[in-house]
């Protein structure tokens, strides 16, 4: 990309929660000509999520909390259902962040994950990569109510539903949260839960 790209300046506008950056750079398009653009950018860091499934049970682990730019949107209640999910802290493996939220979030202790997918959610404005986990869990896991941090200003509720009634969430629009669809949709393909 270095021979298509040059010029490029970064403007904060905001270091806030997180830092909106505004972009400039000279692109090279594909017939020759050269073009000033400008994007902004908010950079939150990387982050990961994680489906907690129990193949005894046929049941998953989500999270209901309030997000409020769901709410911004469409000023519905701004409540949302999700995968088990934070933001990785600097230098911090992925991995570590997934087993130390599951046991904030949700209350669960798990030794492992299994990283299955990286993705952007929003490449187009937002530079946060998203490492995607599933483990498998079983009550003896469980060792508090989970809810999140007090210190994190965090309210979540945790859910334990049956997984083909997760799927009917997706399918009735009451699961809107990408993550969460991608994991549970790769739980279906692979076949970890009927």
């Amino acid at each position: 990309m270095d021979h298509k790209l040059r010029n490029i300046t970064y403007t904060a506008l905001s270091q806030e929660w997180a830092t909106l950056n505004r972009i400039d750079y000279d692109y090279k398009f594909e017939n020759g000509i050269w073009k000033r653009l400008s994007r902004e950018s908010y950079d939150r860091g990387d982050g990961t999520s994680i489906l907690l499934y129990s193949k005894a049970k046929n049941t998953v682990i989500l999270t209901k909390q309030f997000r409020m730019p769901a709410y911004d949107n469409n000023k519905s209640d701004g409540m949302s259902i999700e995968v088990c999910a934070g933001g990785v802290d600097k230098n911090e493996p992925p991995e570590v962040c997934i087993i130390r939220e599951v046991e904030e979030e949700v209350g669960y202790k798990i030794a492992s994950a299994k990283k299955v997918m990286e993705c952007y959610t929003s490449p187009g404005a937002v530079t946060e990569k998203m490492f995607l986990f599933i483990a498998e869990y079983t009550d003896a896991m469980k060792i508090s109510e989970g809810g999140g941090l007090d210190s994190e200003d965090e309210e979540i509720e945790v859910l334990e539903i049956s997984f083909s009634k997760a799927l009917d969430m997706i399918a009735c629009f009451e699961i809107i949260d990408a993550k969460t669809i991608l994991l549970l949709q790769y739980a279906q393909i692979h076949k970890l839960l009927e």
